[in-house]
């Protein structure tokens, strides 16, 4: 007898806490539900009042809440951190007071994500799409409104994610990584580098420049730092089993960025003095900083003197100016640009 007595207490003990438990639960998950409500209906213009949460809970999570519950799942809300704002009007009207991201700051991602070449078409969208959950239900229509960029070249290739990761991973774990690289023929065909055979990197940083995502890092086959635009890797890169090569002494990715001008490096680092008009001031300022050091020339000149990565893509950048840029030196640098001016006019008095 006195068994079954301690038995029937088990029991009892069991289901009383098998009931808190579920009330525990329950509470719980009203909690979150209200939570999400919230962030996905309300702001300060959008306001829920107590007759609406109560509608919403049970139309949208299926559980009935007294209208004496609200605040006080509001109050827990608030002990947990939560922002949580109050109008009083004829009644009370709750909203989300504080969210990550403002309207302006998800305006800024939804046109980077837009804009960017480098994520295609299809993955803009679905980023997109995203971006603007975070703005709650009343103000998503904003954002769906806003400015499209057209005409913008994106790239055809999927799989961009999946290489970043792979890149991602070995600069973790400090490996190097293999790959192909590829360039376009006169037909728009893939052409692969390096004869055709992978290249052994070892990734120092990944840069967004220009729309687009560049791999920096020292190159075993050409035994020194170079640039790989990430969307022109062939596929997910195979990462090694070898340590990456120590970084130079005097690498610093803020330097490297400003000196290979876009990404692009030349043949070697050199110390070029330029001279520019002072309205070429905004666009020096624009690729190298507000700190760069510049010199005045009188009123309506100034001198820059920089280590850059000399080749093409920095000869073009000064063609830009259309005259309101000068090379000073060093004279075999001026040589090069002069003999790359003298075969384009070659090419068109031809």
């Amino acid at each position: 007898m006195e068994n079954e007595v301690r038995l029937t207490k088990s029991k009892r003990s069991l289901t009383n806490l098998a009931a808190r438990d579920d009330l525990d639960r329950s509470l719980r998950l009203r909690v979150w539900y209200l939570y999400e409500m919230l962030y996905k209906k309300s702001d300060e213009e959008h306001p829920l009042t107590t007759p609406q949460i109560v509608r919403l809970m049970q139309e949208d999570y299926g559980i009935y809440v007294h209208r004496t519950t609200v605040p006080y799942d509001i109050a827990l809300l608030e002990a947990a951190g939560v922002k949580i704002g109050r109008i009083r009007r004829q009644a009370w009207h709750f909203y989300l007071a504080e969210r990550r991201f403002s309207m302006p700051e998800l305006r800024l991602l939804i046109d980077a994500v837009a804009s960017s070449k480098f994520i295609t078409e299809e993955k803009s969208e679905e980023l997109i799409t995203k971006i603007i959950s975070m703005a709650g239900e009343p103000s998503a229509e904003k954002l769906v409104k806003r400015p499209v960029v057209t005409d913008r070249a994106k790239t055809d290739l999927e799989g961009g994610y999946d290489i970043i990761e792979a890149i991602d991973e070995a600069m973790t774990e400090n490996k190097k990584i293999n790959f192909n690289y590829f360039d376009y023929d006169n037909q728009k065909r893939y052409v692969l580098k390096n004869d055709g055979k992978p290249y052994t990197v070892s990734p120092y940083d990944l840069i967004w420049d220009g729309d687009f995502y560049y791999l920096v890092g020292y190159c075993d086959e050409r035994e020194a730092m170079r640039t790989f635009r990430v969307d022109r890797i062939e596929d997910i890169p195979e990462v090694t089993e070898d340590t990456m090569a120590a970084r130079p002494a005097d690498y610093s990715v803020k330097r490297y960025t400003k000196e290979s001008l876009r990404m692009f490096t030349g043949s070697e680092r050199k110390t070029v003095t330029m001279r520019f008009k002072t309205h070429a001031m905004k666009w020096v300022i624009d690729r190298f900083g507000p700190d760069v050091p510049t010199e005045p020339i009188g009123d309506d000149e100034f001198r820059l003197t920089a280590d850059l990565y000399v080749g093409p893509t920095f000869y073009r950048w000064i063609f830009g100016f259309a005259g309101a840029a000068e090379i000073e030196g060093p004279a075999e640098v001026k040589d090069a640009y002069r003999q790359m001016l003298k075969e384009a006019l070659d090419q068109v008095e031809e």
